[in-house]
């Protein structure tokens, strides 16, 4: 799991972070700013200043925060000037938006912030749809506005050019303050709260920003997003009254605490409508008593406070979760709370007490002690156990321990003291018992101090007598069901707040001032540990999973090391030698003892049989296809060398005949696990199944016996053709459309000509973990990434297993047709696809129907309308057509008779494999530089696209750092998806209209290049994947065609034209000396077509660089491939020697 960051606030106004992987809290950087309270995301964190402003800090990333501006030039034709500016008194602006309705000339751009900078001057964009332009980037049409082409026409009397500029925001790492809009400026504001990156249906990259003013007034933020993060401007928000807190879950859960005491929940919150709809609340006559009030349907219900003589101060809301404080700092769950259910069911009341709290991501929850102002975890919070086990404190040290605050920040933060009270109950006095709305809660209440314009945060310090001090490693807040704890209370000083009230009469003035002088100078409380006064967990990700280092302290770490040392040092040099060669003396003698006297006996028994038997399901070879009961069987047998060998029996009753089918283990080229959520089934290849298409499926009864038999069966076969151990450097990598992971360690005839070592004959075993894209050379590097974008190194080992998590989305559709009568609806006719199906349309798939991919997967997310479909959708997720199947559209037309829209819902695997994480930056493709034989270049070049189409380059990657150091941002004018990099320093990309690029001048001096050079694609297509070899260039276009780039020199790296090669390819791959793989669609089984293969191209050589014919592998099933690593040089042959290929082409 990548790191992350939990943020917090000290009583003097200081942020500190702490990472998951850390065991200190480290200082933000600009150390001279006080803040009150913080708010974090997983990319930013926002604050609210000692003057009450809003101040914003993005965190640092190798990919910088770009925004592109854009702006239209328009021109028309006349007979006298031909094209001019000259427009008529209809037509849109000379320089425009892309609708023409807004005047937008180049001198108007400006820079919304300080924080932003410019990266260049203004250029035109060449590119129309992913091809190159002519004249200057015009494109022609008959009329504003109209259909535009590249091509100018007998007709073209309008044309356009658009002007591109990108801006660069600067202010990383650092507090950059938010700035005010023009319009009518909201109050001070006095608290913050982040959230709505999980919105149902929500675009990734956007943020929602409540804020609540002095005035109790909530203002939004509009237009967060991922290149906008300062958003643009403020609103307000129609309110029931006045607000002194406010909190923002991940999901669509929007709570406020009023004045009065009351909550409310804001309605309506969705993608369409982030800000939700006017607040409308009935109110209490007790305005003592707080109320929460929830949309349920068209009315408000309300729910009794959990204590209904004590009102709430403080709510914290997650994705489903809310959790609240009352005034006496009791601490209660909500429970049942849902997108489906908001009220929830009832309050349990939960241990400790509180001061502040927050939940973060995954609903995990944060806490902040009333009487030590420790932070707090909450352990256990699970997805079935939202309200978790236990609290427990965080344990760690500040950077610049010890380190002393002025007065004067203290109270610059709003850190202020109260008047006097008793100290609060310790916490831990009562266990998390459930409470209902009538519950009564006959408790001794302490004095609650006046509530300022800082909420209870005014109340941040009280000084305490030392005979209550408990030291922080003995004190723990018990477990649910502990008893209540008998203490000592004692009285603390008064304090006065210096902006509302003035100090007693009868207070010690004296005594006042040394006290305060005293609280101020010191940030730590007498027990040792630092004054906290916020936290904000909600860029920090931690699970039940999660191993955290923050419950140790680092004293008590030290002094144990010290502690070590000491014991270490009392033992002189000579007294260990002599007891090193006591130990290896009495070694000796056992060994002599137990092995040496009986060297001269015979081998009792020099080989051995023995049979491992089971049962279970075999799918039969013959129609009809069905599963059978079947007795299955593995014999293995060693000789005296050492050697194991097996062969595999499948026993099973034909016409009440037994019979049998066997396999030896030397002929098993690989075991595939075949995970669904009905069986427990793996496959069996050999040579002659994989020709057909059709391998031994068998299933077990159990998980863990499939298991046990892959286990078994892999080691034998591996051991039985010797590979032992980590694959090699020129193994063959791919993996399956499941994510499992095989890799085949390839021979010097596999690329002999002209007679190489058959596909089908390659022996391919299993790596643990779970990828979609693999990409590898042959120094032994190895990366990969994720179904979710998370980037991967391998390790170098398999026998160090790393934890590894995956996530991928589930999809279903939902269909429609339009009838007369009712409109779209979900009664279709006899012929049409289920209304509830897959991409297909022929396999019903329901919501409710619809399960995982296989046990291992868990759901984690609810199901949601997925609006990043190709071709677009309507506000709704709609997407039309004339009729099913068809080509699918996000506007309605006249003649669509039929829509749909998809479905999806996330799921997530946690397994364990050689692989290392390399955050932070997520990524869709990555290329490493193929190395051939005589190449000694100390870094090697790695390339990737990030997910949000981002050009990188990863710096620092040997073989000793396999991960690298840094990434390098390369600019683009557009997202691309595909990149590659070739033996020599060629680097091709693809971007995502389809278009090709090459990167000039790649050298170790200047490893990011210097310009891209836009290459125009085939005729009428559009690219979708690029892989370079030694002197190849290769793409594949939507359409499943091969394409090979012809006239590529060292002179001329660009090449001169496209040269077709094959169809029904889905990706492709080019190793060091210029091999072809692929894996092809539609290759024909010995029953159906067989989806997913993997192929090698055969008849490469220098004098046809594009091959000749195709070698079919294992499939299908199989999604990606790379043979980066294989520098296995064939043995030399004679170009006359060339024979024809056993298979020619694909089937159309």
């Amino acid at each position: 799991m990548s790191t992350s960051r939990l943020w917090a606030v000290d009583v003097h106004g200081c942020v500190y972070s702490l990472s998951t992987a850390g065991q200190q809290w480290e200082r933000c950087h600009d150390a001279q700013m006080a803040f009150k309270r913080v708010t974090a995301a997983q990319q930013c964190c926002w604050g609210i200043a000692c003057d009450n402003k809003i101040y914003l800090n993005v965190h640092a990333s190798d990919v910088h925060i770009r925004f592109q501006e854009e702006t239209y030039e328009n021109q028309r034709w006349n007979p006298v000037d031909g094209f001019s500016e000259r427009l008529l008194p209809s037509d849109r602006w000379q320089w425009s938006d892309v609708t023409g309705l807004h005047h937008q000339p180049l001198s108007n751009s400006q820079l919304p912030s300080s924080s932003w900078e410019w990266e260049g001057d203004w250029y035109v964009d060449e590119n129309f749809e992913g091809e190159p332009t002519e004249k200057e980037g015009w494109t022609y049409s008959v009329d504003f506005p109209g259909v535009y082409t590249k091509d100018k026409k007998w007709n073209s009397c309008v044309r356009r050019r658009r002007w591109l500029r990108h801006r660069r925001y600067k202010a990383m790492d650092s507090w950059a303050e938010i700035p005010c809009q023009k319009t009518s400026l909201p109050d001070p504001f006095s608290d913050i709260s982040c959230g709505g990156w999980e919105i149902t249906e929500e675009p990734r990259g956007l943020l929602s920003l409540w804020a609540v003013s002095l005035q109790g007034k909530v203002w939004y933020r509009e237009g967060i997003h991922h290149h906008n993060p300062e958003g643009s401007m403020w609103q307000d928000i129609t309110l029931p009254g006045e607000v002194v807190q406010i909190s923002c879950g991940p999901g669509d859960l929007v709570w406020a605490v009023l004045w009065e005491g009351q909550m409310i929940v804001r309605e309506g919150v969705s993608r369409n409508n982030p800000r939700g709809t006017d607040i409308r609340s009935l109110f209490s006559l007790d305005s003592v008593i707080g109320i929460v009030f929830f949309l349920s349907g068209s009315s408000w219900s309300v729910v009794d406070s959990p204590d209904p003589d004590v009102a709430v101060m403080h709510v914290a809301v997650g994705v489903n979760v809310v959790w609240a404080l009352t005034k006496d700092n009791k601490v209660w769950f909500r429970r049942g709370v849902n997108p489906h259910n908001p009220r929830g069911s009832g309050w349990i009341s939960m241990v400790g007490e509180m001061i502040m709290i927050n939940v973060g991501l995954n609903d995990q929850v944060w806490a902040i002690g009333s009487e030590d102002r420790a932070v707090y975890f909450r352990q256990g919070v699970t997805a079935s156990e939202l309200s978790g086990k236990t609290w427990k404190a965080i344990a760690v040290l500040r950077d610049g321990d010890r380190s002393h605050s002025s007065a004067s920040s203290q109270q610059s933060a709003g850190c202020y003291f109260s008047e006097s009270h008793p100290p609060s109950v310790s916490s831990g006095v009562e266990s998390d018992t459930e409470k209902t709305e009538e519950v009564n809660i006959d408790t001794p209440k302490s004095h609650i101090p006046k509530v300022t314009s800082d909420s209870f945060i005014s109340q941040l310090v009280s000084d305490r007598d030392p005979v209550c001090a408990v030291d922080p490693q003995e004190e723990s807040i018990p477990e649910e069901g502990d008893k209540k704890l008998d203490v000592v209370q004692t009285v603390d000083p008064q304090w006065s707040n210096v902006d509302l009230e003035v100090p007693p009469d009868n207070v010690d003035t004296c005594s006042l001032s040394s006290l305060a002088a005293l609280a101020m100078e010191d940030p730590y409380g007498v027990d040792g540990h630092p004054l906290w006064a916020w936290v904000s967990g909600g860029g920090c990700s931690v699970d039940s999973h999660s191993q955290l280092n923050w419950f140790h302290s680092t004293m008590n770490t030290s002094l144990l090391a010290q502690s070590v040392q000491s014991l270490s040092l009392s033992f002189t040099s000579a007294q260990m030698a002599t007891w090193r060669k006591q130990i290896f003396e009495q070694l000796g003698e056992r060994t002599k003892r137990e092995v040496d006297e009986f060297r001269h006996y015979e081998q009792a028994v020099e080989q051995c049989v023995w049979v491992k038997k089971g049962t279970m399901q075999w799918w039969r070879d013959w129609k009809p296809h069905k599963w059978v009961d079947v007795h299955f069987a593995l014999e293995q047998f060693s000789g005296p060398e050492g050697n194991k060998d097996g062969i595999l029996f499948v026993y099973y009753n034909y016409y009440e005949e037994k019979k049998y089918l066997h396999t030896f283990i030397n002929e098993v080229t690989i075991l595939v696990p075949v995970l669904n959520d009905a069986k427990h089934t793996f496959a069996i290849y050999t040579p002659e199944r994989i020709q057909k298409r059709w391998p031994i499926r068998v299933a077990a009864a159990t998980e863990e016996e499939m298991h046990d038999w892959l286990a078994l069966l892999s080691a034998l076969c591996c051991n039985a053709r010797g590979i032992r151990g980590p694959p090699s450097k020129q193994a063959i990598w791919s993996i399956t459309c499941k994510g499992d992971i095989f890799v085949s360690e390839p021979t010097p005839s596999l690329e002999a000509m002209p007679y190489p070592t058959p596909c089908d004959q390659m022996f391919w075993h299993q790596i643990g973990g779970h990828l979609r894209v693999v990409e590898s050379n042959s120094v032994g590097i190895v990366w990969g990434i994720g179904y979710d974008h998370t980037a991967w190194v391998y390790g170098g080992s398999t026998e160090h297993g790393y934890t590894q998590t995956d996530v991928k989305s589930v999809y279903i559709y939902e269909n429609q047709r339009w009838n007369p009568v009712t409109g779209y609806t979900n009664l279709g006719l006899p012929t049409d696809r289920y209304m509830w199906s897959d991409a297909s349309g022929l396999h019903e798939r329901t919501k409710t129907s619809t399960k995982p991919p296989s046990p291992q997967w868990a759901w984690v997310s609810e199901w949601a309308i997925d609006y990043g479909v190709s071709g677009g959708t309507d506000p709704e997720g709609w997407q039309y057509a004339a009729d099913f199947p068809a080509w699918y559209h996000g506007y309605k037309n006249m003649n669509d008779f039929v829509r749909r829209r998809r479905w999806a819902r996330k799921c997530k695997v946690t397994t364990t494999g050689p692989w290392q994480e390399v955050p932070p930056i997520q990524l869709s493709d990555v290329s490493i530089m193929p190395c051939g034989p005589d190449n000694d270049a100390d870094v090697i070049p790695v390339w990737a696209i990030s997910d949000k189409g981002d050009v990188l380059c990863r710096l620092g990657v040997t073989a000793l750092t396999p991960a690298g150091t840094s990434w390098l941002h390369v600019g683009t004018d557009r997202p691309f998806k595909s990149i590659s990099i070739g033996a020599a320093r060629q680097l091709w990309a693809i971007a995502r209209d389809g278009s090709a690029f090459f990167r000039g001048s790649v050298f170790p001096q200047t490893p990011a290049g210097e310009c891209w050079y836009h290459i125009p694609s085939p005729p009428k297509q559009k690219l979708k994947q690029v892989s370079v070899g030694r002197t190849s260039v290769f793409v594949v276009d939507d359409n499943g065609h091969l394409w090979y780039r012809k006239g590529l020199t060292p002179g001329y790296p660009q090449g001169s034209s496209w040269e077709y090669v094959s169809n029904n390819v889905r990706k492709v791959t080019v190793g060091p000396f210029d091999q072809v793989w692929i894996i092809a669609d539609k290759v024909q089984g010995s029953h159906s077509l067989s989806h997913g293969t993997v192929c090698h191209r055969l008849g490469i050589h220098p004098l046809e660089p594009k091959g000749q014919s195709w070698d079919y592998g294992i499939g299908g099933g199989w999604d990606h491939i790379s043979v980066r690593g294989n520098t296995m040089e064939p043995p030399h042959f004679c170009l006359s020697a060339l024979a024809e290929p056993r298979v020619t082409s694909f089937p159309s």
